[in-house]
């Protein structure tokens, strides 16, 4: 008893909301202490050794940029572990971060994970936290998560919409009594958009870009519905696949409508769907509370309209939608019968 009154008073307990484009890292009575890419530097020595040499924006920087013997390698797609022992080091470099004096004692993690991942996945996400010294590991779905951090009254016998739209996936949720009534997965998300922009450019202009300037192009003049006046417009450099040498494009905002509204629209079916599939009762507090937005893919200029129209429903997006996930994760670690609810071990 008295052993872990102890390690309770010198342990930072830890929210991890590992995306597979950031990895955000809570700490309770501090908060958001890391939100940074999930991408690690690895270089290659001597008999297939690979050596960490960059973790998180430091190693992103390094995208494009490396000699041979160095890659830098993003260890989740499409919200799972694709690469476990990079994974592993990723986590034991943000958790040294997060700890930081009190990096002797082992943590309590909470980590959020998309709905639907398979026994095998679980584990896998247990094991790479575990291994990077945590005491405890509790799984939190992404879309629970994101419901307790935009403030959703989750515990009220009443439906709750949210709709989390990450790098890897857009989960779809209807949340009543602390469970997930309906809720679906799909691997269309922030990357997707980004492949869209990547494809579109290399089709219309034949012109390569790397993935980096197709997510600035994304947040810069991207856009879910049409422009008809006065679309923005941006500069970008890429490779001529003819000609074999760097060149400058321009493009615009009513383009980059045309290269995402397939993945988009996507998204918006699938909400679409969950609303036919959830019970009559719940789809009545759904009409008087509306659909809320989360995550990252959230931001896209004008999302939140479309999907208005399209189900004719108020929409909203969180208070701070890039962060809404680790908060929720954090909430529910500081609050026993929260975590007992909403949470596995």
């Amino acid at each position: 008893m008295f052993f872990d009154k102890l390690t309770h008073l010198f342990s930072n307990d830890l929210a991890i909301d590992l995306g597979t484009a950031n990895t955000l890292v809570y700490v309770k009575s501090q908060g958001i202490v890391i939100n940074e890419p999930s991408v690690v530097a690895v270089k290659e020595e001597q008999k297939g050794i690979k050596r960490v040499i960059a973790v998180g924006k430091e190693a992103k920087d390094m995208i494009g940029r490396t000699p041979e013997n160095i890659k830098a390698i993003r260890p989740m797609k499409n919200g799972v572990i694709a690469d476990f022992e990079i994974t592993q080091a990723m986590l034991k470099a943000f958790i040294r971060r997060a700890q930081q004096h009190k990096s002797f004692v082992r943590p309590r993690i909470i980590v959020a994970v998309p709905f639907g991942l398979t026994e095998v996945e679980k584990r896998a996400v247990k094991e790479a936290a575990y291994s990077a010294g945590a005491r405890e590991v509790f799984l939190i779905q992404e879309p629970m998560a994101a419901a307790i951090g935009a403030d959703l009254p989750i515990s009220e016998p009443a439906g709750n919409m949210i709709v989390e739209i990450g790098g890897g996936t857009s989960e779809v949720a209807i949340i009543s009594l602390s469970g997930i009534v309906y809720s679906k997965s799909v691997r269309v998300a922030g990357d997707k958009l980004d492949d869209s922009i990547i494809n579109y450019v290399k089709r219309k202009y034949n012109v390569l870009i790397g993935d980096i300037t197709a997510e600035n192009i994304k947040k810069t003049i991207g856009t879910a519905t049409p422009v008809d006046k006065n679309p923005k417009s941006m500069t970008i450099k890429g490779n001529d696949l003819v000609a074999g040498i760097p060149v400058h494009i321009e493009i615009t905002s009513s383009e980059m409508y045309k290269a995402i509204q397939e993945p988009v629209a996507e998204i918006v079916e699938n909400i679409k769907i969950a609303l036919e599939k959830t019970p009559p009762e719940l789809s009545a507090d759904i009409v008087d509370r509306g659909i809320f937005l989360s995550g990252g893919g959230s931001l896209l200029h004008n999302l939140d309209v479309l999907i208005r129209d399209e189900v004719k429903l108020p929409v909203f997006r969180a208070e701070n939608p890039l962060t809404s996930v680790v908060m929720g994760a954090g909430k529910a670690l500081s609050n026993p019968d929260l975590l007992k609810k909403v949470c596995s071990s």
